[in-house]
């Protein structure tokens, strides 16, 4: 008689347990990177009345009889089905398209998260809401990022809030020379050249016409802080209208322009500057002039940050410059499911979860980075309030197991009146 009461006392005790993840996960409905929980259950043993029987002679063989004895809990898994991402246009604010997840740490043992809603603070780190660094790698060149280094640390804009002045030493011209200009005709273009203090100069290189097929060019600049520059050259065409070959039958036209600066205005120096011209032609169409590329800058401080699907954050300065600061890392593992939850929408690597497997946005298993979007709660309301009636319905079944329980042992202790 009691079996049937402890079994039902432990189906109380589950369908409570189940109650309590339901209200969990709808609490949860709207956090940001929330993975929603779900509970099963297994039976717990059975009692032995009569053991199973072979077949003898003319007789068949008897199955086993069992009494069940209740119910346990058999898993809680969380749910790593992808939420819906929210836009938010707030760069700092990202989600993954795919596996992985977010690296973070406040010191101690690395924690994992869906969560991007990130920000910097006061010091330049990028931050979760509760201070949680945000890891990867940091540029040293303001070019590149080494991902295959496993040192992860903050990504930090604390030594990128500006750009140094840098000196113009490499500029290349190309565009087209009209083919139908006269001999002796001049053609001009003006050039900016930095600097080393970060000061901008005007400069002109003048082509003039000598030949059929060649040009002579030089540079000359009315700057006051430049005193003269040296810098002479020819430039000879093929019939083609391209820069002639030389013997090895590389296109080849360059020098060097030396800045000469007048002392009394000024202590910077400019290059000497590596003047490329070998992508210039001479066609019969409009004279079409233009700096392919130029090194050298002003000094910029850094406006705005930007970061892309692979999770690679560039700086944005004042001076149009653009440098890459770091790359933000992101971990997938073998089975997520396996992960435990520390709160704050956190998780930790168990020996369930195995080892993280880290590397860069969009490589590997690791889905990719949208930036200006945030992961979404991916608790599905409509099947957590069908699981709340099926919850609902087990404990007042099993209530009633109990009370039917109770009222046949109030008739049998009633037997003795």
């Amino acid at each position: 008689m009691l079996r049937s009461m402890y079994s039902a006392v432990s189906g109380l005790k589950a369908h409570q347990a189940r109650m309590d993840v339901i209200g969990n996960n709808i609490a949860n409905v709207n956090t940001v990177g929330y993975k929603a929980s779900r509970m099963t259950f297994k039976e717990i043993f059975s009692q032995t009345i009569k053991g199973a029987s072979a077949p003898q002679g003319n007789g068949g063989g008897t199955n086993p009889q069992q009494i069940g004895l209740g119910v346990a809990i058999a898993s809680i898994d969380t749910l790593f089905t992808r939420g819906g991402a929210q836009r938010t246009d707030n760069p700092t604010d990202l989600s993954i398209d795919g596996n992985g997840f977010f690296i973070v740490s406040n010191g101690g043992a690395n924690l994992y998260t869906r969560a991007g809603n990130f920000s910097f603070d006061s010091n330049g780190d990028l931050v979760t809401p509760d201070g949680y660094k945000v890891l990867g790698w940091m540029s040293t060149d303001g070019k590149t990022v080494n991902t295959d280094t496993g040192n992860l640390v903050p990504i930090s804009l604390k030594n990128w809030s500006s750009i140094d002045p840098v000196a113009t030493t490499q500029l290349e011209i190309g565009g087209n020379l009209n083919a139908s200009t006269a001999i002796d005709a001049d053609i001009s273009y003006n050039i900016v050249v930095y600097d080393s203090q970060g000061g901008s100069h005007v400069a002109t290189i003048t082509f003039t016409r000598k030949g059929a097929n060649s040009w002579d060019w030089k540079v000359s600049s009315s700057d006051p802080a430049i005193s003269s520059i040296d810098g002479t050259g020819t430039l000879t065409f093929d019939s083609e209208g391209k820069i002639a070959p030389d013997q090895s039958g590389n296109r080849i036209a360059t020098g060097t322009l030396t800045f000469n600066m007048d002392s009394n205005m000024t202590n910077a120096t400019i290059g000497p500057v590596s003047l490329d011209l070998s992508k210039l032609t001479m066609f019969s169409s409009e004279t079409d002039l233009r700096e392919l590329s130029k090194n050298g800058n002003e000094a910029g401080s850094l406006e705005s940050i930007n970061i892309d699907k692979y999770g690679v954050v560039s700086g944005i300065y004042s001076n149009g410059r653009r440098q890459i600061i770091g790359q933000i890392a992101i971990a997938d593992f073998q089975n997520p499911m396996g992960l435990e939850k520390i709160g704050n929408t956190m998780f930790i690597n168990t020996v369930n979860s195995g080892e993280p497997m880290i590397g860069a946005a969009g490589t590997g298993t690791r889905g990719s980075i949208n930036p200006g979007t945030l992961e979404m709660s991916n608790v599905d309301l409509s099947n957590e309030f069908a699981d709340m009636i099926v919850t609902q319905r087990g404990f007042q079944a099993n209530a009633k197991v109990i009370t039917v329980s109770d009222e046949i042992l109030q008739d049998l202790v009633n037997m003795k009146r």
